[in-house]
């Protein structure tokens, strides 16, 4: 047990910019940890391919937004590296050649726990952190269909989101009682409770007598965004749409130049993402686990177009089967669903009804008391 003026603990965070999920599960861990333990526990972030992988890993960041691009490359690799026999394979070949860089890491920035976010590093970290007699805990932040190397058996816990992650561990060998089912981490601000609608639209300068359609493609702008808002805006439906570029400055810029014929709002990385989904009415979006999940605390019906081939395929699966949203990949289908919610918004309510039974809004606490107790803090 920690004691009163006794040193913090030290937990170290994994991570990498591929998808801005990884860093924001992270950031939510963490804030939960000083919400939960102030004082008590000191937290540092490493992008451990950008800083500790030699090439050409190291490129994996600055590949990741290209690549993510070519739907049909990615998930040709996403199968072919998928399965406990091909991962292990895969990681025996490489660690002769990353086990040099991997113990740097641990020289560099000495901790009393290490945690992962990130699947593509967890079997050789969790094997040299075994050699150094260290807890090392996955936090898995794909929701449904989870990649084998997620799970590395040399783990000392897996934080999965659902009962489906649960069972992929168990597939690929984990023992029940090194896994937990508690869910996506997302920031406490998501959790807080909002203003009422009208005076989130008031102060966001959004129309309070049109619904209102917001559309997202994760922190790139992924998928295609462009597409289905101008096939929105085309229909003539009567709604105020908001479309949200995030670092796509490029689509913001095209966005901003066109003439829309219903009321348009565009941004890009914004900020206020818990005010946005809470005075919306719908969720235009793609499949990403940290955007569902946060829909969910926001009660937001979503219309998914546009997914990751392998990790996010569950995603729709689970959004679809629940009642929670649609899966619409063509813009005539988009157009057709957000009419139909429109004209007839019980079927709307319904889903949003379902989105907060999905909600889990206390999961980054409960991870940040799960990482607490493994270094004996209270």
């Amino acid at each position: 047990m920690s004691q009163p003026g006794a040193e913090p603990r030290r937990i170290l965070f994994l991570f990498s910019d591929t998808g801005g999920g990884h860093r924001s599960a992270a950031e939510a861990i963490i804030e939960a940890l000083n919400l939960e333990f102030p004082r008590k526990i000191t937290c540092e972030m490493v992008d451990i391919f950008k800083e500790y992988a030699p090439p050409p890993f190291n490129l994996a960041p600055r590949i990741y937004p290209p690549l993510s691009r070519l739907p049909r490359v990615w998930g040709m690799g996403y199968r072919l590296s998928d399965g406990p026999r091909r991962t292990r394979f895969f990681y025996n070949v490489i660690w002769p050649y990353i086990r040099r860089n991997l113990r740097t890491l641990l020289e560099e920035h000495p901790a009393d726990l290490v945690v992962s976010v990130h699947q593509l590093i967890n079997v050789p970290v969790a094997r040299l952190v075994s050699m150094h007699r260290l807890p090392f805990i996955t936090v898995v932040t794909d929701m449904v269909t989870t990649h084998a190397a997620w799970y590395a058996t040399r783990a000392t816990h897996v934080i999965v989101p659902t009962e489906e992650a649960f069972r992929n561990g168990l597939k690929v060998g984990m023992k029940p009682e090194q896994m937990t089912v508690i869910g996506m981490p997302v920031a406490d601000r998501f959790c807080q409770l909002q203003d009422a609608r009208p005076v989130l639209r008031a102060r966001l300068g959004w129309p309070e007598d049109l619904p209102v359609i917001l559309m997202m493609g994760g922190g790139e702008g992924m998928g295609p965004l462009e597409e289905m808002a101008e096939a929105i805006d085309d229909s003539g439906v009567k709604a105020a749409l908001v479309v949200v570029t995030g670092r796509n400055r490029v689509l913001r810029a095209r966005l901003e130049q066109r003439r829309w014929k219903i009321p348009a709002f565009i941004y890009g990385f914004v900020h206020e993402m818990p005010a946005f989904m809470h005075a919306s009415d719908m969720l235009v979006t793609k499949a990403g686990p940290g955007t569902i999940s946060e829909a969910f605390i926001a009660g937001l019906p979503m219309i998914l177009y546009s997914k990751m081939p392998g990790q996010e395929d569950g995603n729709v699966t689970f959004v679809v089967e629940s009642g929670a949203g649609v899966w619409a990949p063509e813009p005539a289908e988009v157009v057709a669903t957000v009419r139909c919610w429109l004209e007839r918004p019980e079927e709307r309510w319904r889903a949003a009804h379902v989105c907060r039974t999905l909600a889990r809004p206390q999961a980054a606490r409960e991870i940040a008391r799960l990482l607490a107790r493994q270094v004996d803090v209270k």
